[in-house]
């Protein structure tokens, strides 16, 4: 019973593969790269092979048709559900908007009208410079109850007469501080529409400037990038962010039991609003129920429901099965499992940081194999 998997030489550029005996565990050869011949290969010079654990890599499968046609190819569960995993990840980002809170109806807010017209909250300024508006007001209203002239009181005070007039002319104090407010911009009526999207989780000063542009809203990017500046300033006042694909992937494949109570109230939330993830959630769960209870003779009835959603990702995995099928049927059948693949590739990781990358091939495989 022989495990076949690969493993880093320098991550991403070169690979090389490891053979293990299954039934005990120990390392029996480490070959220089991960491709069909050198398998085939060791497979003739070894004969008496009769099953083969290996993950769905397409030069396994056919180093190992050529080199042992007569050993039974057992595909590993946990590269089947880690491509599960992917294909999940895919599904959700294409239903990505459902993640969000429903919108309203209706691109840009009704009222539209000059934020000058609109009614004004009556409650009265407080801090340090409303106070100062307020004593200042006081004091030269009292001054020109005396009979002292605006000139006059301006020279006492040592004021400017703009300034004195302006407290003049200004029958409460609040109406001072309404004077030195921030001028009205073309952005105000688009405002609430802006900070709604920004509670629904989007941030993209790109994407929120194109959908007001194509209502033919008079504003610009930067009017919208300050805005949003403005949101972000202010956390506390913004709701929960959405759920990331990410955080709705992990929660679809993970065991329920594993959920926390805030992520199945997440999970319920998000499959209530999107159909099309409450179907994909039954699939992950029957293929869950096919692997741990290895019920692979179900497989094929389960690739023909996915196949019949039509969902992105899952439909692709699914289908995807079919070219392995042998081999993945035999891997959610018996009681074989790579796990003493896996463990002895994380043996080498250790001897690899031990070697910092400094050595070839060569030495390595001398140390792998006298662990």
């Amino acid at each position: 019973m022989l495990g076949v998997d690969d493993f880093a030489i320098r991550r991403g550029q070169t690979y090389s593969t490891v053979l293990t005996s299954v039934e005990d565990r120990r390392v029996v050869d480490v070959l220089q790269t991960r491709e069909a011949g050198p398998l085939a290969a060791w497979l003739v010079r070894h004969p008496g092979v009769e099953i083969i654990c290996r993950d769905r890599a397409g030069a396994y499968a056919e180093g190992a048709r050529r080199g042992a046609p007569g050993a039974l190819q057992v595909a590993d569960r946990f590269h089947l559900w880690q491509g599960l995993g992917r294909a999940v990840e895919t599904c959700v980002a294409a239903h990505r908007d459902c993640l969000r809170n429903p919108t309203p109806s209706g691109l840009l807010p009704q009222d539209t009208r000059p934020a000058s017209d609109r009614p004004q909250d009556e409650s009265d300024p407080v801090g340090r410079r409303a106070e100062r508006k307020k004593a200042a007001h006081a004091l030269v209203h009292e001054m020109l109850a005396q009979g002292h002239s605006r000139r006059a009181i301006a020279r006492h005070l040592g004021w400017g007469l703009n300034t004195v007039l302006r407290y003049a002319n200004a029958a409460r104090w609040q109406d001072t501080i309404c004077e030195n407010r921030s001028r009205s911009s073309r952005l105000d009526p688009y405002k609430p529409y802006l900070e709604r999207r920004f509670a629904e989780g989007c941030t993209s000063v790109t994407r929120l400037h194109g959908e007001l542009v194509a209502e033919q809203a008079p504003v610009t990017y930067g009017m919208v990038r300050a805005h949003m500046a403005t949101l972000r300033r202010a956390p506390s006042a913004a709701p929960p962010r959405p759920p990331t694909v990410r955080q709705v992937t992990g929660w679809l494949t993970r065991h329920p039991a594993a959920l926390s109570e805030e992520d199945r109230v997440g999970l319920k939330d998000v499959l209530t609003r999107c159909p099309e993830l409450d179907t994909a959630a039954r699939h992950v769960r029957d293929f869950g129920e096919i692997l741990t209870g290895r019920l692979g003779t179900t497989l094929p009835a389960w690739i023909d429901t996915v196949d019949a959603s039509q969902l992105p990702g899952l439909t692709g995995f699914a289908l995807h099965l079919r070219r392995d099928f042998d081999a993945v049927i035999a891997g959610l059948t018996p009681s074989w499992s790579s796990g003493s693949i896996e463990g002895a590739v994380n043996r080498i990781k250790k001897i690899k940081r031990q070697l910092y990358g400094r050595a070839g091939f060569h030495l390595p495989r001398k140390m792998i194999l006298l662990q």
